[in-house]
């Protein structure tokens, strides 16, 4: 069955549509460390205000959005991606288009890097990322741990072609 979605900017109705999917990508133990669902509040002060992302397919069916990845304004154009996708839509191209646009969109705001973290274990969000221009730069061996096990995770790169950086 062919999925009619559209992607758009983040609305504040969207909130809790976006802490599900979230929550969802929680409970495969292979997105994230965290364990528990953060308030709106506390994901909202962790992302960039834009670019935000959701698709849409009569529900929110997921989400992507950038994170700063420091303070310091040298950093300014690097961010941190993050897409989660919901559990009965993966698989659909969900991911894909919002990466795409993520990336579109980052690329027109003036960042030129984007970073990703992931486990290993997470085969099909790593081969999303690789077919963006993401590759692996590094390997962190038990850089945390998840319900008490150590886990090591990867970390991706994409580098833009931007001659002018973010100001």
């Amino acid at each position: 069955m062919l999925l009619v979605m559209i992607v758009r900017p983040m609305r504040p109705s969207d909130q809790q549509s976006v802490l599900d999917i979230y929550e969802e990508g929680l409970a495969t133990r292979l997105a994230t460390f965290e364990t528990t669902v953060p308030t709106w509040e506390e994901w909202d002060v962790t992302h960039l205000k834009s670019p935000r992302f959701v698709a849409t397919a009569g529900v929110v069916t997921g989400w992507a959005a950038l994170s700063p990845v420091s303070s310091r304004p040298v950093y300014r154009g690097v961010a941190e991606s993050s897409v989660y996708v919901a559990e009965t839509h993966r698989g659909q191209g969900v991911g894909r288009t919002l990466l795409a646009a993520l990336v579109s969109a980052s690329e027109d705001l003036g960042y030129w890097t984007l970073q990703a973290s992931m486990f290993p274990e997470n085969e099909n969000s790593i081969k999303l990322h690789e077919a963006f221009g993401f590759r692996i730069i590094g390997r962190r061996e038990q850089i945390a741990q998840l319900d008490g096990v150590w886990r090591d995770t990867l970390l991706m790169e994409r580098r833009s072609d931007l001659k002018e950086p973010l100001t």
